[in-house]
């Protein structure tokens, strides 16, 4: 993950150690009771699962919606799916093409400002990318999922808040000669937003709320995946085209509301 390079002390506070057989490892935050995973893939799962929920604890007042957020000429561009969909591999994608590099999970979302902070931890797919789009020496196989640092993307990273531009809504559909995109009504819109929240219970009106205000707010589509790098050019196109502006990459430590979790 990518971090504050300083001596400021962790607002969580984790402990591995060995587990009760048949496990092999035992995870810890501050004196709760311990997860227990049996190899180095579980032991990831459990903990990013525990500072997921976590965070959202911490900050209830942002709006956390399950999806990779890249960043394009300043604003960020959401791709939100269910887990296995292909989101992470779209972002991947992305980020050989002028993306800029926000999350490829977790998107938590300041309602008044619609802006999206950054969580730069080391983008996780599920098998190997094309070749075209091969992944770098540093990342970590696990077996059940793959791990690239943030440090070793193909571009930035961001460490600022970016007022949010467009929703997709990404499926793979690896049947498909090529992939397709249509535009959604915010209606049907918000019912894809409300299945990607995690937090809505937090937030007035179950969420309902809060998933309105964003599909009212920008534009959204619905994107089939097929081939990366054809996916790739067909969301690029569509963003070059509803993102207003000349398009000039942003610096990605541009000032601006910080990810201070």
């Amino acid at each position: 993950m990518a971090a504050a390079d300083d001596d400021t002390a962790p607002d969580l506070d984790y402990s591995i150690g060995s587990g009760t057989p048949p496990a092999a490892y035992s995870l810890v935050r501050e004196g709760q009771t311990a997860y227990e995973g049996t190899d180095h893939g579980e032991l990831l799962f459990l903990l990013e699962k525990d500072i997921t929920v976590e965070l959202q604890k911490r900050r209830p007042e942002l709006f956390f919606l399950h999806s990779a957020a890249v960043d394009w000429g300043g604003k960020t561009c959401l791709l939100a799916a269910e887990s296995g969909r292909g989101k992470s591999t779209t972002a991947w994608g992305l980020l050989h093409h002028k993306f800029h590099y926000l999350s490829d999970e977790l998107s938590p979302i300041e309602l008044d400002s619609m802006r999206v902070f950054p969580y730069p931890h080391a983008l996780c797919l599920k098998r190997s990318p094309p070749a075209a789009y091969r992944l770098p020496a540093e990342s970590l196989d696990r077996g059940r999922t793959i791990h690239i640092p943030a440090c070793s993307l193909p571009s930035a990273t961001v460490s600022a808040s970016r007022p949010l531009g467009v929703v997709f809504f990404v499926t793979h559909r690896p049947e498909l000669s090529g992939p397709n995109i249509r535009v959604l009504s915010a209606a049907e819109a918000t019912a894809r937003l409300y299945v990607v929240a995690l937090n809505a219970l937090a937030h007035p009106n179950r969420g309902l709320d809060a998933v309105i205000r964003i599909s009212e707010a920008v534009p959204c589509f619905a994107v089939s995946c097929a081939e990366l790098s054809a996916t790739c050019a067909l969301i690029c196109s569509t963003v070059e085209r509803v993102i207003p502006g000349d398009n000039k990459l942003a610096d990605p430590s541009e000032p601006g509301s910080q990810a201070n979790y």
